[in-house]
């Protein structure tokens, strides 16, 4: 769950940055109200807290977990 936030929290954060360089546009300060906004503060932070995270993910080993579904082991629920 919380890998799954923080990827989506990278991705905000990727395409903010996307914008900035391409467009000189910065999406989250124009939605909440400036780059001195506290709530664009709180997400640009979140979105470095998510990043840091993230890093983690490079590091971990592939498990996969299977779901026990009674099927007798097949391979279809990977």
């Amino acid at each position: 769950m919380l890998d799954r936030l923080s990827l989506i929290l990278v991705v905000v954060g990727a395409l903010n940055w996307g914008s900035i360089g391409l467009f000189q546009f910065d999406i989250i300060s124009w939605l909440f109200g400036g780059q001195d906004a506290i709530i664009s503060r709180i997400i640009y932070t979140l979105v470095a807290l998510a990043g840091i995270w993230c890093i983690s993910l490079l590091f971990r080993e592939n498990d996969v977990l299977v779901k026990d579904t009674g099927d007798n082991g097949s391979d279809n629920n990977l």
